[in-house]
């Protein structure tokens, strides 16, 4: 299992794919917000998702995974 993680603290503005989405790298998978910023989280690798660990409107701390993919 690979996982994207957290690059900063933050709350969960948007997440832009599902269960079973094909992603590649450098696609933009999540946005959180963190002072008053919209930060995209993109995918560093090529995976199927298996799992999304949030929900809109959640607080994330730097380094907590957000979604699981194969």
């Amino acid at each position: 299992m690979k996982e994207i993680t957290s690059s900063m603290a933050g709350t969960v503005l948007n997440v832009l794919v599902s269960n079973g989405d094909e992603v590649v790298a450098g696609q933009e998978v999540m946005m959180l917000e963190s002072m008053k910023m919209e930060i995209p989280i993109e995918s560093q690798v090529v995976g199927k998702v298996v799992e999304v660990k949030v929900n809109i409107g959640d607080f994330v701390n730097e380094g907590d995974v957000l979604l699981t993919l194969e």
